[in-house]
């Protein structure tokens, strides 16, 4: 297997690779439509040939073996979003597996995954990355998650209101931007939603912008990005600096997705994995955030 740098430093991740002409939004359905499967049935045999041989394979920015990981698990899954970058030869999927029967033992699941193709699409995917979360992570509900995603729009966008791919990846570097520079000013829309691990900003007040609330000395750094301009989305992968307050100088997995319409932020989604069990933070403080019980005894 490829070190995580060396792939980095061949097909430049943060910039457009010069992808096979194969890489087409239905080329990268296809593949996101085997992932589900896999992760549905347990079965990483079901990804097949679409994985490159030297695949690097991390679950929460860390490398795993990729037949021990989440995807070895069966996990009945309620409700996916998927989104595709022919840009970068890329995609994104949203998991949501909220039922108490979701797996074997009842755990539910919150999983945000992004795949690379290399500079060859014959070669199969490249780097698959995933953002798993379970009780015990940052505000997880997924109960929560699932019924407020459904009452959120994300339509295709139509083509003369689109906004370029630069517009759209700028809006989400300019959220995180603003964490450490008060000066930034975020493209927020005048209604704007945040879906966190479960919690909801806009609970009673839909039409209001409720993202507002910003850390202002954090430094967010490693983004990783998949861009659809059809849907005004950008997912950003990220390390989150002072979110898990147990270990407040490392960065916690996680993951921001973005709809941005006219320019202006709509909705967020996110989801953050805790380098340890309710990031430090303990459920009388945030009672609210953290609703499921620990399970299985592990963590």
């Amino acid at each position: 297997m490829v070190s995580t740098s060396a792939f980095i430093a061949a097909i430049g991740l943060t910039s457009a690779v010069t992808a096979s002409s194969n890489c087409t939004r239905d080329f990268l359905a296809k593949a996101a439509d085997r992932y589900v499967q896999a992760q549905t049935a347990g079965s990483v045999k079901m990804l097949g040939e679409i994985l490159s041989t030297n695949v690097v394979y991390k679950e929460n920015f860390q490398a795993v073996n990729i037949r021990k990981g989440v995807l070895s698990q069966p996990i009945k899954i309620d409700r996916t979003h998927k989104y595709y970058d022919t840009t970068l030869c890329g995609g994104f999927i949203e998991v949501i597996a909220a039922s108490s029967n979701a797996t074997a033992d009842g755990t539910p699941y919150l999983i945000h995954s992004r795949f690379v193709y290399g500079n060859d699409t014959s070669d199969g995917i490249a780097l698959f990355e995933s953002v798993v979360t379970k009780p015990g992570d940052w505000a997880f509900n997924a109960t929560g998650y699932l019924h407020y995603d459904g009452i959120e729009s994300w339509p295709e966008i139509p083509v003369g209101q689109r906004d370029t791919r630069a517009t759209i990846q700028a809006a989400g570097d300019a959220y995180f931007d603003r964490f450490d520079n008060t000066s930034v000013v975020i493209p927020i829309g005048s209604a704007c939603a945040r879906l966190e691990g479960g919690s909801y900003t806009a609970r009673g007040n839909y039409s209001a912008n409720t993202c507002d609330g910003y850390p202002d000395t954090i430094k967010v750094t490693d983004r990783r990005y998949i861009v659809d301009e059809l849907y005004g989305v950008v997912d950003i992968f990220e390390g989150f600096p002072g979110l898990d307050r147990s270990v407040p100088n490392v960065p916690a997995p996680d993951s921001h997705l973005f709809r941005v319409e006219n320019g202006k932020i709509r909705y967020i989604h996110t989801v953050s994995h805790c380098i340890n069990y309710n990031c430090g933070l303990n459920t009388t403080t945030f009672g609210r955030r953290h609703v499921g019980p620990r399970l299985g005894g592990k963590w």
